[in-house]
């Protein structure tokens, strides 16, 4: 581990390896940190390859530092494993990024880092990871942000990268549309399909009332969504390559724990705050549940 190093990433799997490799092209090679000692990390694109250097840490008490930036790639289930990671890379000065899914980021890492800056994102790209743990990456990435005071310590970091930034005045409603989109695609997990069943005319039907039902939610948590969302997100489905899968598709095939909860369940707690209806939530996220946690 360098000393001169000042970013760290958590997490080097499918979008943890894509902000990876960005930052290796063009010479800020984070200090990556995991669950499994990897020599190297590969990134395939349509141009090449990138091989961002290891090894991947696997032990907290092989930081000796703390860093300016940290990005945390890991799925929400695995936040508890990650704090000792989190104490031993970050104190009151740190810039903490979550490459998450979720509108609820920074409310997931009050409990780890009381009084640390918590930067929440929205990742807009799709990556997978390949049997022999490369990351194929299908499309240009690209984070959305929030207009805050320590966004700029991102934007420095990313500057100059494959990785496009956009900085939202109303990053509200740009989580909440990304929300939408991961939601429905929950429906890939009880499938057991990818992108391509969109197609299908009777679950394009399931997911526009879906859709409706979540933007109702999004709408009362302030999110500023029309009614063509969700004609926009299932066209965005249907003109994918038909074998696209979703991360959550993914850890169900692998038999992981899923991300029900922060994906799906949140438009069923939300709407009970609200008072609004969920008939459709009030099926698929039990399904979701007893997919990823069980008995049985």
């Amino acid at each position: 581990m360098s000393a001169k190093s000042s970013i760290a990433l958590i997490g080097p799997g499918a979008i943890g390896t894509t902000v990876a490799a960005a930052l290796h092209e063009v010479g800020r090679t984070p200090v990556i940190c995991g669950r499994t000692a990897h020599a190297q990390l590969t990134l395939r694109t349509d141009d090449g390859q990138v091989v961002v250097p290891g090894p991947v840490l696997t032990n907290p008490s092989e930081v000796k530092q703390p860093f300016s930036l940290v990005f945390v790639a890991v799925k929400t289930t695995q936040m508890a494993a990650t704090a000792p990671w989190l104490s031993a890379l970050c104190d009151e000065n740190t810039v903490v990024c979550a490459l998450q899914n979720g509108v609820e980021q920074k409310t997931q890492f009050a409990e780890y880092l009381p009084g640390v800056a918590v930067l929440p994102s929205v990742v807009w790209f799709p990556a997978q990871r390949e049997p022999d743990y490369s990351v194929w990456l299908r499309a240009k990435p690209r984070l959305t942000l929030p207009e805050t005071p320590h966004t700029a310590v991102v934007l420095a970091a990313l500057e100059g990268t494959r990785c496009e930034v956009d900085v939202a005045a109303d990053f509200t409603t740009i989580a909440w549309r990304k929300l939408l989109q991961n939601a429905v695609a929950g429906l890939m997990v009880l499938s057991g399909r990818r992108a391509g069943m969109f197609t299908r005319p009777d679950i394009t039907a399931l997911a526009y009332a879906y859709l409706r039902e979540c933007l109702q939610v999004a709408r009362a948590e302030g999110a500023q969504l029309s009614d063509e969302v969700p004609a926009e997100i299932v066209a965005r489905f249907q003109n994918a390559p038909a074998d696209l899968g979703t991360s959550i598709l993914a850890d169900r095939v692998a038999g992981q724990t899923l991300e029900w909860d922060i994906r799906n369940g949140v438009i069923q707690r939300y709407g009970r705050v609200h008072g609004i209806p969920t008939p459709i939530s009030d099926v698929i996220v039990p399904l979701l549940a007893a997919g990823s946690d069980g008995p049985g």
